[in-house]
């Protein structure tokens, strides 16, 4: 019987833990926080966004980058089993709007629960308040870890799964990432990734918690469009968040390390084309034509995104729309259609989602996650160079990383 190490007991250790103990292996998992699964928790507002339900080769895509790397983790376990695997063990899922899949109840630790229910049941020694301080190796190989408090564990395989440097709170401190470096891995630049963006306007603190729906927002890259999204956005006391955001921010986030200047432009009007909307504020203004401009665009905004708009075209808020020149509507049209806000930089990595960057996947086999550098190490989740938007795709790719480094880590008899 092989013994098999898992660090971190987060969505990839938990599933690898699991994995190797269902093919046969003694496994140990360690845990440097003092309860498992504390990222998991917070998933999806507390909801636990397990997975997603397109098609495969649509979930490859939502990942930037290194997409391509997952083919054959997500062959081995996808989406499907994903869902299979938690209905098995009494968590029923559902599949919301854009292809979401959480747990029925709305509750992710009824999915935290049930993975620890799984490993106790399949006999994994689950040690929790372990920190790990280096893997150790025996003829290059892989051969246990040293932990924080300077106890040597042996394995005969070891699965790194620690995390990246997101939310630190949950254990994940980016501790991983010197693991790896002692080991000869090289580790890819480290950025926030879904992540609120900061922006140099202060107004979006007076509309602060409004939220806008159905809007198109383009990231712009020293004045050329560089990606755009269509959805929902939100202004914060700091400047912009929601899920648009959150998917523009890795993007954001690399050109800001560069030193690009990176702007956000807003249409607030994606459905109607430049001529549509110009007859859309005529016809408005015909109605309101005794109205202060201030006044006459109840119909066309929240209330409290009219100053903003106005201050945009440079409108006076007091004139009456009887005297608005057929100039000063264009140039209201022209902020409806392009209301632009200036990034300066991203919310710390401390409040990102997950990390962009991470151990090169160059440097990992695809199929088995074991390192090319150091045989009987494997790697999983968000330690990888790999991350996608927001959808569930990230805890997916968590699961399949897990399943491919648990199942070898048994079979490899390297």
């Amino acid at each position: 019987m092989k013994d098999v190490l898992v660090v971190g007991a987060g969505p990839a250790g938990m599933m690898a833990a699991i994995t190797a103990a269902e093919n046969g292996a003694r496994v140990t998992l360690l845990e440097k926080m003092q309860r498992v699964g504390r990222k998991m928790l917070i998933t999806g507002k507390g909801r636990c966004n397990l997975t997603n339900a397109a098609p495969v080769p649509e979930l490859i895509r939502q990942f930037k980058g290194n997409g391509a790397f997952l083919n054959s983790a997500f062959a081995a376990f996808d989406n499907e089993d994903a869902m299979r695997f938690f209905e098995q063990q009494g968590v029923p899922v559902k599949v919301e709007r854009g292809g979401r899949v959480f747990p029925v109840s709305d509750k992710a630790a009824d999915c935290v629960e049930a993975m620890l229910a799984r490993l106790h049941e399949l006999g994994v020694a689950v040690r929790t308040g372990e920190a790990v301080a280096a893997v150790l190796t025996r003829e290059g190989r892989a051969a246990g870890v040293c932990t924080a408090a300077g106890e040597e564990i042996a394995a005969d395989a070891v699965i790194l799964a620690v995390g990246g440097a997101s939310y630190p709170g949950t254990g994940s401190t980016g501790d991983g990432y010197e693991i790896a470096r002692q080991l000869g891995h090289t580790v890819t630049r480290i950025l926030p990734s879904l992540v609120p963006l900061e922006t140099e306007e202060h107004w979006p603190r007076d509309v602060q918690g409004l939220s806008l729906r159905n809007v198109r927002v383009k990231l712009l890259v020293d004045g050329r469009e560089r990606q755009e999204m269509f959805g929902e956005m939100m202004f914060t006391h700091f400047g912009v968040t929601g899920p648009i955001i959150l998917s523009l921010s890795r993007t954001a986030a690399q050109v800001l390390a560069d030193g690009a200047f990176v702007e956000l432009e807003i249409d607030l009007k994606p459905a109607l084309t430049p001529e549509k909307l110009a007859a859309r504020i005529l016809r408005d203004f015909e109605k309101y034509q005794r109205k202060q401009v201030k006044n006459a665009l109840v119909d066309l905004l929240p209330h409290r995104l009219i100053p903003v708009l106005i201050d945009a075209a440079y409108l006076d808020g007091e004139k009456f729309v009887h005297q608005v020149t057929q100039e000063e509507r264009h140039r209201l049209a022209e902020a409806l259609k392009h209301l632009v806000l200036t990034v300066t930089r991203t919310r710390p990595l401390a409040e990102a989602i997950v990390t962009a960057g991470g151990v090169c996947v160059k440097e990992i086999d695809p199929r088995t996650m074991e390192s090319r550098l150091v045989p009987r190490l494997y790697f999983a989740g968000e330690l990888v160079d790999v991350d996608a938007f927001t959808g569930g795709y990230n805890l997916q790719a968590a699961f399949s990383m897990g399943v491919a480094a648990g199942s070898y880590s048994v079979w490899n008899d390297d």
